[in-house]
């Protein structure tokens, strides 16, 4: 179904593609490779692998590996998840886009602009345009932890692979300084000079947003990624009531995430994998009232609340019935749709 232990390649580290010419992209019968512009800042573009199913068929989102970016597809590559229209972003300022990377930040939305494109340019191939999926891995699994609080109603389920869920924790865990050289001017910041800014971009923060289901798996002895990150996100997730799923691999763990995984402990991470995609079909409804926590902004189905600031965190108290946001504390521009 999902390939998912070779699939997990596709988010370890790998030397990045160099630049090339706007006529790398192309359209093709069964893989297209397009890149699109940003809604919320033109000058910023996504280029996005599409991986066209045989027949109608449901949504998948995926992103790539922290250093990463997509892999440049040729005409006959196979679809990494059969049974999917899926969708690979490389998120802005890689290898194939243009911008400025900015850890969980905006680069999030970019994940938005390329569903609602796909929703719109591949229609016919389409089997119902609210059953949505996201997959992810390393820092993928972070931007997936990001996106289901960010996005609360719009995915059927949620996979985050050996994930980050809080971004000043892992800064603060990086002895070797791999991941801090990029941190700093992605976000703008260390920790300790605007906490809140990592904050904003953490899963860990919007976990009481959650609707969407979530897996995680996680290598015990995963040193790039500390078994940590998971850990502390399913154990508040679980903690608040919310539907989470949780594989820890007892040994495994190197600097490709799965290393040392036995044949056995394989088969039960593939199958672990696919549950997340054949267990759910439904969206998740948004209750008819409560209280959010926007991370810099929150797109709902029925209103977007932004922030004056991608590094602030607030939090609103709504009424669909009465078509009113709140804000607790904070503040910021609330449209409805």
């Amino acid at each position: 179904m999902t390939n998912s232990t070779s699939n997990s390649e596709l988010y370890e580290d790998r030397v990045r593609e160099a630049k090339k010419a706007e006529d790398v992209f192309f359209r093709s019968e069964r893989v297209d490779f397009l890149q699109l512009a940003s809604s919320l800042h033109p000058e910023a573009k996504s280029a996005i692998v599409v991986h066209k199913s045989e027949r109608p068929s449901p949504i998948l989102l995926f992103t790539h590996g922290w250093h990463m970016s997509v892999q440049r597809p040729e005409e006959d590559t196979v679809n990494p998840y059969p049974g999917f229209l899926s969708v690979q972003v490389d998120m802005r300022g890689r290898a194939f886009s243009a911008g400025q990377p900015d850890a969980n930040g905006y680069e999030l939305y970019d994940v938005y602009d390329a569903l609602q494109f796909a929703r719109n340019e591949y229609a016919v191939s389409i089997v119902d345009r609210e059953r949505v999926y996201f997959v992810g891995g390393s820092g993928g699994g972070g931007n997936a932890l990001g996106l289901a609080g960010k996005f609360p109603d719009l995915f059927v389920s949620i996979t985050a692979n050996f994930g980050i869920s809080d971004y000043a924790d892992w800064y603060e865990r990086d002895a070797v300084g791999e991941f801090r050289d990029e941190l700093n001017p992605w976000v703008g910041c260390s920790p300790e000079q605007n906490r809140m800014a990592y904050a904003s971009r953490s899963g860990i923060t919007t976990v009481e947003n959650l609707l969407s289901p979530v897996y995680m798996a996680h290598g015990e002895l995963d040193p790039r990624v500390p078994v940590s990150q998971s850990r502390v996100y399913y154990e508040k997730a679980l903690s608040l009531g919310k539907t989470a799923h949780y594989l820890e691999l007892a040994g495994v763990g190197d600097r490709s995430h799965l290393g040392k995984i036995t044949d056995k402990q394989s088969a039960s991470f593939a199958a672990f994998c696919d549950r997340a995609l054949v267990d759910h079909q439904a969206p998740p409804v948004l209750p008819k009232s409560g209280e959010l926590v926007v991370a810099g902004y929150l797109v709902t189905k029925h209103f977007t609340v932004s922030l004056d600031s991608i590094d602030h965190v607030a939090r609103i108290r709504y009424d669909l019935d009465l078509r009113e946001v709140d804000f607790v504390d904070g503040g910021g521009v609330i449209s409805w749709r």
